[in-house]
């Protein structure tokens, strides 16, 4: 019997063989690059800046907060106060945070706070409202009575007898 001949796969040269992995390749990275630029440009698409409080005493301090920079650090300035740099307050640096005093000697009225970071401005409001700056125990006591300091000292001292009661009756028993 004749030997028959058994078919043979076409005939591949090394180049056609190895375009599909590298096209396969490019395709990958090219959509590395984008999967891995899209989260950081919708993430600081939004930026938004705050003052608190946003109204204040002259001397008083003020915290300081933008979102959505993509940079390491912001700018924020003010006639209010000096100049103040943000670093990050996360490791993404979506969110930038720091703190300004109030000029002592500040005018009472609407001053603008101006926030940079990344070639980008946002403005906000902040006034100032006449008097000083309250220091000390900040008005924790200085609108109590006579009758309310008396009341709670009275409630202070029976719970310390009472407590040194319950402790002498354990330790008796």
């Amino acid at each position: 019997m004749p030997a028959t001949q058994l078919a043979q796969p076409p005939a591949t040269t090394p180049r056609s063989r190895s375009a599909a992995p590298r096209r396969l390749m490019t395709a990958a990275a090219a959509t590395l690059v984008i999967a891995a630029a899209t989260p950081v440009t919708l993430a600081h698409a939004n930026l938004s800046a705050s003052v608190s409080p946003t109204t204040v005493a002259p001397g008083g301090q003020v915290a300081l907060n933008i979102a959505g920079c993509g940079t390491n650090e912001a700018r924020v300035t003010s006639a209010a106060f000096n100049d103040v740099r943000l670093p990050p307050g996360n490791l993404e640096a979506t969110n930038l945070r720091g703190h300004a005093t109030v000029f002592s000697n500040a005018n009472p009225g609407d001053y603008e706070v101006i926030f940079e970071c990344g070639g980008r401005r946002v403005q906000v409001s902040l006034q100032v409202t006449p008097g000083a700056a309250r220091g000390g125990t900040g008005g924790s006591i200085g609108s109590m009575s006579t009758t309310q300091i008396a009341v709670g000292g009275t409630l202070a001292a029976a719970a310390l007898v009472g407590g040194v009661w319950v402790l002498r009756r354990r330790a008796a028993a």
